[in-house]
């Protein structure tokens, strides 16, 4: 079995090949640069590195979202396009779980993966590695992270922040957890495609053509496009 995973859901890109046990090549960038004219480059570069050709390929994995719309849109579309013409199983993966899964393998309590949403609200989730599987303890949502700070604080277990915007919220946790608060160090921040490969290996392909990306919430073009054609059906 050999697995492309793609994630292009947030500012970092990342491309991995993973072979049977074996993790055969992988590539990572944390840049603000068009993800569009940058991925397949990633994938064909990466391809030729690991001596493999599209042939050698036996499933796809892509991460679904939460993120960047735009980023999540061509993650998911390069994926289905890949996995239509090779004709393979495509596998779409939460992208906070991807976080999570790197961060909380070893860590005794929960994870909190953070993606930042603008004007104070997170995409985030609650996972906890419970008989070596990755469990989603609270799933994933968008929220205002003092409301969400304010709702962990009632477990008794420890909870790991981790992603590349821990920076923006970091003192609001602080302030509403305490010492039950722990944080993954800079280098666990970027999602590994690696990660996303393992979390997608054992599962069953879906429908390419009714497949998705999971924005959690609309993109705020299509949420004021929605809201004026309301407005303008019922006046």
């Amino acid at each position: 079995m050999t697995i492309l995973a793609i994630d292009t859901s947030n500012y970092a890109l990342g491309v991995a090949l993973v072979e049977e046990h074996q993790v055969l090549g992988e590539y990572i960038t944390n840049l603000k640069k068009n993800h569009s004219v940058r991925i397949m480059p990633a994938i064909q570069t990466l391809m030729k590195d690991c001596e493999r050709v599209p042939g050698d390929l036996t499933k796809i994995v892509v991460a679904k979202g939460p993120g960047s719309y735009t980023g999540v849109r061509i993650g998911v579309t390069i994926a289905k396009t890949l996995a239509w013409s090779l004709k393979l199983p495509l596998v779409g993966i939460s992208s906070l779980e991807i976080l999570a899964s790197g961060t909380g393998r070893y860590f005794e309590g929960y994870v909190s993966p953070i993606f930042d949403a603008r004007r104070g609200q997170v995409y985030t989730g609650l996972y906890q590695y419970q008989n070596g599987v990755l469990e989603a303890v609270k799933q994933d949502r968008l929220v205002m992270i003092a409301d969400w700070a304010a709702d962990l604080k009632e477990l008794k277990e420890p909870v790991l922040f981790v992603g590349n915007d821990l920076p923006l919220h970091q003192s609001v946790i602080e302030e509403a957890l305490g010492s039950k608060v722990k944080f993954a160090a800079i280098t666990e921040h970027n999602p590994r495609p690696s990660e996303l490969a393992l979390l997608g290996k054992d599962k069953p392909g879906e429908d390419i053509h009714t497949f998705v990306p999971n924005y959690i919430r609309l993109a705020e073009a299509e949420a004021k496009w929605l809201e004026a054609k309301g407005k303008k059906l019922n006046g």
